[in-house]
């Protein structure tokens, strides 16, 4: 076997690479259904001593995904730096955990492009939970558009209000809620209840009027189909930030209808609009643990690796936003608390590592064997490790998409407790209207007449 490893006298095998990551990933529904996960702990720890003793370098010598049969890999072969590889060239995987755990900020930004997905996926196998928050912590990201998100001690909120039927007066008055709870300085950011060119256009001129009747330092975005926004730019709405799923090979992004090139053209939309003020990051991308399985096009890679390989198209396109939505696909992928807490943690870990603006939707299904005691505890060591930003759903019940998440007070909860505060320009305008942005507790008169038509 290429790969292997004796524990206690007996050894454990691994056809390629592709079996080596899988059988080393801690344990998950998805895999299982998929047929990759190991078949028992001692073959766990098997995998992962004869990942900790790979070479960095078969990462980059043995694709998981051939070159030849798929785009996100081509882009991720092809725009390795070599320079910045160097440092960390003759390591083995396990030693690259040790030079994370010690290496600064610095050190570790400068390394971002020399890193690939995969090697990012794979040391993230051999670290606890622990260590994913002491790296992520110290990977800091910066992004801008009209405000400055991912600044050290900032805590920035996507104020999510979504409504079932797309309704302006609802959406409008979640909107409202949340604001007067200090949400919103990430992204004002309703998923629509149908992908519809009208509608979107609709919602799109009322938060823009909203943002700007009230000089709001955020951006709004209606989530839809990256080609509905293209054709809402092309009849003219405000368009401030281009939404998109994506995942980790190309049969799964053709999946979500996507290719790299339509997310090209795309960007250069949004970019040509030039709506930013004081930035012109554009994009706003979101992933999943799972999507790549769900789709059948994961190409017998674990689900882990696979949602790291998704970042290699987000930083392709440099986004404002990128978050993955860790419980939402369901318990088939993420079975319960502790498997959501773990992906958590690895994809903000390999999403900050990579350089992204990494943010968490703190999330499960009604069907999952989760609760929101699982959420606080995700929550808040996510605001231990530096998360970027979290969703503000009104009651934490996303009464549209049908599934638990944080709420506003969440939110106020992390950056209480941890002592963060909201994007400063965001955080300017809330004492210029007068709400405090930690513990708001009242109705400014600035924003009393949105309560009779914040649409209008």
């Amino acid at each position: 076997m290429p790969y292997a490893h004796t524990l206690h006298g007996t050894r454990y095998g691994f056809s390629d690479l592709r079996t080596l990551l899988a059988r080393a990933t801690p344990f998950r529904s998805g895999d299982a259904l998929a047929g990759l996960a190991a078949g028992s702990a001692a073959e766990r720890v098997a995998a992962q001593h004869a990942l900790a003793d790979l070479p960095l370098r078969r990462l980059l010598e043995e694709p998981v995904v051939p070159y030849e049969q798929d785009e996100v890999t081509r882009l991720i072969l092809d725009g390795h730096d070599p320079t910045a590889f160097a440092p960390i060239a003759s390591l083995t995987v396990g030693e690259l955990r040790e030079f994370l755990l010690a290496a600064g900020s610095e050190t570790l930004a400068a390394l971002r492009p020399g890193l690939t997905p995969e090697m990012a996926a794979a040391v993230s196998k051999l670290m606890k939970l622990q260590d994913l928050v002491a790296v992520a912590a110290k990977c800091r990201v910066v992004t801008r558009f009209r405000n400055t998100i991912g600044l050290p001690g900032r805590l920035s909120v996507r104020l999510q209000p979504n409504h079932p039927t797309d309704d302006p007066h609802g959406v409008a008055a979640s909107t409202l809620d949340g604001l007067l709870l200090g949400a919103g300085d990430a992204v004002i950011g309703v998923n629509p209840a149908t992908d519809n060119v009208e509608a979107t256009c609709t919602l799109l001129a009322m938060l823009d009027a909203v943002r700007a009747r009230y000089e709001i330092p955020t951006q709004t975005c209606v989530l839809s189909h990256v080609t509905t926004s293209l054709r809402c730019m092309e009849r003219g709405a405000p368009v401030d930030l281009v939404f998109q799923s994506i995942a980790g090979t190309e049969a799964a992004n053709r999946s979500f209808g996507v290719d790299l090139a339509l997310l090209a053209e795309a960007h250069q939309a949004a970019l040509s609009l030039q709506r930013g003020s004081v930035g012109d990051d554009v994009m706003y991308f979101e992933t999943g643990q799972g999507s790549a399985l769900s789709a059948d096009a994961h190409h017998g890679v674990d689900q882990q690796t696979l949602e790291a390989r998704a970042y290699a198209v987000a930083r392709a396109f440099p986004p404002l936003l990128v978050n993955t939505v860790v419980g939402f696909i369901g318990p088939e992928y993420l079975y319960d608390g502790k498997q959501i807490t773990r992906a958590g943690l690895e994809d903000h870990f390999c999403g900050k590592l990579l350089g992204l603006p990494m943010g968490v939707d703190v999330c499960y299904t009604n069907h999952a064997e989760a609760d929101q005691d699982d959420m606080d505890a995700l929550l808040t060591l996510l605001g231990v490790a530096g998360v970027t930003y979290v969703m503000g759903v009104p009651g934490a019940d996303d009464v549209m998409l049908s599934y638990q998440s944080t709420s506003f007070h969440d939110a106020l909860y992390l950056r209480g407790a941890l002592g963060l505060r909201p994007a400063p320009e965001f955080e300017a305008w809330l004492t210029r209207v007068g709400l405090d942005a930690a513990t708001p507790d009242r109705l400014p008169a600035q924003l009393a007449p949105a309560l009779i038509g914040l649409e209008a």
